[in-house]
């Protein structure tokens, strides 16, 4: 006798049927509803939610506040260009970025739809705005999959391969990834290759005169939450005033209370040019945001840029109340408690367990890198995929990252109980044990 096919299998067949096969599909659940840190599905397993739509949820899923601001906008107004006929929430939502936005300067915003598009606009403005050209990223920067971004991006597959070519006059240079040195140096006595190496770049690739701008993330995502040292991102920005060049911070996935300040960079203590944001920018609705220092943020003409859907009514009041919502909850101090608490148990858990080469983290934004040999450092990226799938099989959702997909990326809502969060790292512990017992 056949099995009756699950609410979820049979939506799977729907799925392969009318959705194009480039849309990936890693879990094979599909979600019914889900509130704060629990997620559950159509056939009615919960789910605790450690991936948080991939840095989206910071607040959680479905804050009471932003939901009822939307409801309250959708009776009035769903959808109006700006360009054309204005409204309050964007002005709002813009004067509440220009406060937020790290430095004392003045500062101005404007909205798109994606991380994607606030990285598009931000180079847009920095080309315009300097009157040049080259853009200068860094190895396993992730910054979108418009032609771009990709073309900013590092990892090849799966977000470049076979789309080439690329954008011109984008240019990629080794990022602080101290556990992978890309010049074999140790920290702190490496001497910061890391930042020697731009007076050689400048010569033997290209002029500085010639670059735009300089784009990192504070803490690298997709790269695998690469944190960099002390020195380094003010060792950038020293760089870039020296030549004329904008330092662009991305933190479309650092933004908004994940590492414990409401942006990475501050963190550093580094003013940035211009910063772009989305994910967590608006609790799930579609909005990212490009603030910058107004001189540069006004420097193209009216109508240069902008589009149909950035900042839309109901996204803009869904921002302005996540970010009440995180001021008034203090998430900021929850992510770095959250932090804390997991960082402790990883550790701990690193000194029993010798497929844990690395566990790094900022706040809340902590990744575990597994290896086949901590000496040689041979990247375990089949292991880390066993270990995300039995953490699946248990009822806690998280996804893998890193240019060798063999870390084990945290981005727990900062919304979630001290319970959950117990027994999330719980599950997670024992798949890890599971997983290293099983390659003995």
């Amino acid at each position: 006798m056949s099995q009756i096919a699950t609410k979820a299998e049979k939506l799977i067949q729907r799925k392969n049927n009318a959705v194009a096969r480039g849309i990936a599909n890693s879990t094979g659940v599909f979600v019914e509803k889900a509130s704060g840190a629990v997620i559950t599905d159509v056939d009615g397993k919960e789910y605790l939610d450690f991936y948080a739509g991939v840095g989206v949820l910071n607040v959680g899923h479905c804050p009471e506040p932003v939901v009822k601001a939307i409801q309250k906008q959708a009776d009035k107004l769903l959808h109006s260009f700006f360009a054309i006929g204005m409204y309050e929430p964007y002005v709002e939502l813009a004067e509440k970025m220009n406060v937020l936005m790290p430095g004392s300067s003045p500062k101005k915003t404007m909205f798109a739809n994606s991380g994607a598009e606030a990285v598009e606009n931000a180079v847009k403005i920095a080309r315009h705005a300097t009157k040049r050209t080259g853009i200068i990223s860094f190895e396993g920067a992730f910054h979108g999959r418009t032609f771009m971004t990709m073309s900013l991006t590092s990892k090849v597959k799966p977000y470049k391969y076979g789309f080439g070519p690329f954008a011109p006059e984008t240019y990629k240079v080794p990022s602080a990834y101290c556990y992978r040195c890309h010049y074999r140096s140790t920290y702190p006595g490496c001497g910061m290759h890391c930042l020697e190496n731009f007076e050689r770049f400048f010569t033997a690739e290209i002029d500085a005169e010639h670059i735009a701008a300089m784009i990192i993330e504070p803490v690298q995502g997709e790269g695998g939450f690469i944190v960099p040292p002390p020195e380094f991102l003010p060792g950038l920005k020293a760089i870039c005033e020296s030549k004329g060049i904008l330092f662009i911070a991305d933190e479309v996935q650092t933004g908004f209370g994940r590492t414990g300040k409401m942006f990475a960079i501050e963190n550093w203590g580094v003013e940035p040019d211009i910063m772009t944001t989305a994910k967590s920018i608006a609790a799930g609705m579609p909005l990212s945001a490009v603030t910058g220092k107004a001189q540069y943020m006004d420097a193209p003409d009216a109508g240069n840029i902008g589009g149909t859907y950035g900042g839309n009514p109901l996204a803009c009041v869904a921002g302005v109340e996540t970010i009440k919502f995180i001021e008034e909850q203090k998430l900021c101090d929850r992510a770095g408690k959250i932090g804390n608490i997991t960082m402790a148990r990883l550790k701990t858990l690193q000194d029993r367990c010798s497929i844990i080469g690395d566990v790094r983290g900022v706040g809340s934004m902590i990744g575990i890198e597994l290896v086949k040999d901590r000496q040689t450092k041979e990247p375990a990226k089949e292991l880390t995929g066993k270990i995300v799938k039995y953490c699946l099989e248990q009822g806690v959702m998280l996804i893998s990252a890193g240019i060798f997909s063999n870390v084990i990326r945290l981005l727990i809502p900062m919304v979630v109980t001290d319970e959950e969060l117990d027994r999330g790292l719980t599950v997670l512990e024992q798949s890890i044990l599971r997983a290293a017992a099983e390659e003995m």
